[in-house]
């Protein structure tokens, strides 16, 4: 069986916990898009870890971790991501990493610094991770798959025909010094040498493991509003985010996914730019900014100070429908057990009409929220196993979110560690 695991939203939804948890049931974890600019925070018997790129089942001796095809892999930070995990005590665990994924070179990384530098404020806030010169490139069809690796000689010329154009960019665009061809060679001739024992045709091993009945976990990266087709285009990834791509992403039939557990936090956070309607600002985001998540909302690749907001229901509606949800995972709950007041976005204002529709981007920059204020519950949540338990305005609150958004909320965490997760049944999932 195939389950997917991805974001309704701008990605921080609290991921980190539920694929932990859902890797621990799975015999294999793939992740199936994006790079090393976004992470997962997972809090274990280990320790805490933000993952950037190694996917989330490698804290599992009985789990083998795929880098699919759809990954933008960058060899010397997964390798070095992967020393550290094991150096805090992690088993080696078992990886494979396809012939097919394409390599974040480093001159994608400099492009990316160079470029945002260029743009000034008029930048898309990137992480500088390289990664939309990385799928620039791939759909250009001057990337470098894994494979490419290991016929030296035609990659000696590849190199050489792909230069031609970078160094030009590089003098008289950016004007930086330009790439020489041999040092780039003898670096991916090192960058061989680390993924050589673990390279093999993924999406093969994947037909045979379904075959085989293995549980097989898609790991998400971001959320629905960071998809380049249906996101808040160009304020976006350069790779789809949402659960149909890991089918793409990863090789296999896209009938095979039958579970596609989408992420929802109980209000909202973004890092980077774009419009964000629910937004809040001054002292009341510093102060759920503050209470936020694991040690607050900070990003787990950049650390950035995350942008707060109230709950978006036009948002979290389309941002479901969009991944084909099944079931809602609804996250950091027990952190509004402060507020008296929970104010909820339920609609947006653009030129004197409500929608509860999310629109194209242009629209979306002139929305205005429309707030609905529902009763707080003032108290502390988590400990609780059971949904009966929880304050009845809690209760009240998931109920007013599931009957907004439209889909079964059949998950509820209260709080940071692997055991604060309450099972429910859901009336719409009936």
């Amino acid at each position: 069986m195939v389950r997917a695991i991805v974001g309704a939203n701008w990605g921080d939804e609290g991921k980190g916990k539920l694929t932990d948890m859902l890797a621990e049931k799975s015999d294999i974890v793939v992740r199936f898009q994006g790079g090393a600019n976004a992470g997962h925070t997972i809090v274990n018997h280990y320790g805490k870890f933000a993952l950037h790129t190694l996917p989330s089942g490698v804290f599992y001796d009985h789990t083998t971790n795929i880098i699919g095809n759809g990954v933008a892999l960058n060899i010397p930070v997964f390798f070095n991501e992967l020393k550290k995990v094991t150096s805090e005590g992690v088993p080696m665990p078992k990886i494979l990493i396809s012939d097919r994924a394409q390599m974040v070179m480093p001159y994608h990384v400099l492009f990316d610094q160079y470029e945002e530098e260029r743009l000034g404020k008029a930048s898309f806030g990137s992480t500088k991770s390289g990664i939309a010169p990385f799928y620039s490139d791939k759909y250009a069809k001057i990337g470098f798959q894994v494979q490419e690796l290991f016929d030296e000689e035609a990659l000696k010329t590849k190199i050489k025909r792909v230069l031609e154009t970078k160094n030009i960019l590089l003098e008289h665009l950016y004007h930086k010094p330009p790439i020489d061809a041999d040092e780039l060679f003898n670096t991916l001739m090192e960058y061989k040498e680390m993924v050589a024992p673990y390279v093999c045709d993924v999406s093969a091993f994947l037909w045979n493991a379904i075959k085989e009945g293995k549980n097989v976990l898609l790991e998400g990266q971001l959320g629905s509003l960071k998809d380049p087709d249906h996101g808040i285009y160009p304020m976006v990834t350069s790779s789809s985010t949402l659960a149909a791509y890991g089918a793409i992403g990863a090789g296999i039939p896209p009938y095979e996914i039958k579970t596609i557990v989408t992420v929802v936090k109980a209000y909202s956070s973004a890092v980077g730019a774009g419009a964000f309607v629910s937004e809040i600002f001054g002292d009341e985001a510093d102060e759920l900014r503050r209470r936020g998540g694991d040690g607050g909302e900070f990003g787990a690749t950049t650390g950035r100070p995350r942008r707060m907001g109230w709950f978006d229901c036009v948002a979290t509606k389309y941002g479901c429908r969009i991944q084909g949800t099944t079931d809602v995972a609804f996250t950091v709950v027990d952190v509004l057990g402060y507020l008296d007041k929970i104010p909820v976005c339920v609609g947006y204002e653009i030129d004197g009409e409500v929608t509860t529709d999310f629109p194209t981007t242009r629209k979306l920059e002139k929305a205005k929220p429309v707030i609905e204020v529902l009763d707080g519950w003032k108290s502390d949540i988590r400990g609780i196993k059971k949904y009966e338990d929880l304050p009845e305005n809690c209760k009240k609150y998931i109920d007013f979110v599931e009957k907004h958004i439209g889909f079964p909320i059949t998950m509820v965490s209260n709080g940071p560690k692997r055991e604060d997760i309450i099972y429910r049944e859901s009336p719409l999932s009936k």
